[in-house]
């Protein structure tokens, strides 16, 4: 192999990238869609209008969200830019809430870019699934990990280099990828689907039913949820003081 033909140099990340790329919410959407039901048209003109909230208005999304009538917080959309590693995608995938267009390992060559914990991640798995937490590891447990993660990273995507060159296609070449291997992909919902997409990934004090995601999800869901909290902080407010149950 030349030296223009050489493999690109691996790169190890530790997080995840999180972008809103466009949007379309505001805690107004919500408004003027439930109040349609008694006030008909009348309600675009106080969507355009964009006047300050009032706390009618507050009371009115806390009601929403209070008594779970759900269908005012869909008359929006977010969308964000996610790069993770392809793990994290599937987990991503199991919300059936959401439009999701990811990178193609059969159209591009991938990069060599992968994911491997931090210090700090936690290791060890107490209890049985339903009823179990995961604690710091031993410095020794940590070495093992880094280790093994960036060894055999390196060693299948010099396999993966040697397959493209001998003129395997992508769609063959990429199967000896790791899961730990970063993706990018587009994701678009509404508030009500973020609600629950944060419901089950985050860990949060004060919610109604606790959930245990995997941390490295609960990296992205933590971003998306500042960036919507700015967007539509009164949903948020009452999401938040709800209990964190979507509606």
């Amino acid at each position: 192999m030349t030296e223009a033909e050489a493999s690109p140099e691996i790169e190890f990340r530790s997080d995840v990238t999180v972008e809103l790329v466009r949007s379309s919410a505001s805690d107004a959407d919500v408004l003027f869609a439930a109040r349609v039901s008694t006030q008909g048209e009348q309600t675009l003109e106080d969507a355009a209008a964009g006047t300050e909230a009032t706390a009618r208005d507050r009371g009115l999304i806390n009601y929403l969200m209070r008594d779970r009538h759900g269908s005012p917080f869909e008359h929006n959309s977010m969308t964000f830019y996610v790069q993770a590693p392809i793990f994290v995608f599937r987990e991503f995938m199991r919300h059936r809430i959401a439009s999701y267009n990811e990178e193609s390992g059969r159209y591009r060559e991938l990069r060599p870019v992968f994911y491997v914990p931090a210090e700090d991640r936690n290791l060890v798995q107490v209890g049985k699934p339903g009823a179990y937490e995961f604690l710091p590891g031993t410095p020794e447990q940590h070495a093992i990990v880094d280790e093994g993660v960036r060894r055999v990273a390196a060693d299948a995507f010099e396999t993966y280099q040697r397959m493209l060159a001998a003129g395997v296609a992508r769609e063959v070449a990429r199967i000896v990828l790791p899961l730990n291997i970063y993706s990018s992909m587009y994701v678009t919902m509404n508030a009500r689907s973020l609600m629950n997409f944060l419901s089950l990934r985050t860990k949060a004090e004060g919610s109604h039913f606790p959930s245990f995601p995997q941390r490295e999800i609960e990296m992205c869901a933590e971003k998306m949820e500042t960036f919507w909290a700015e967007l539509m902080p009164l949903t948020h407010a009452a999401f938040t003081a709800g209990g964190r149950v979507a509606p």
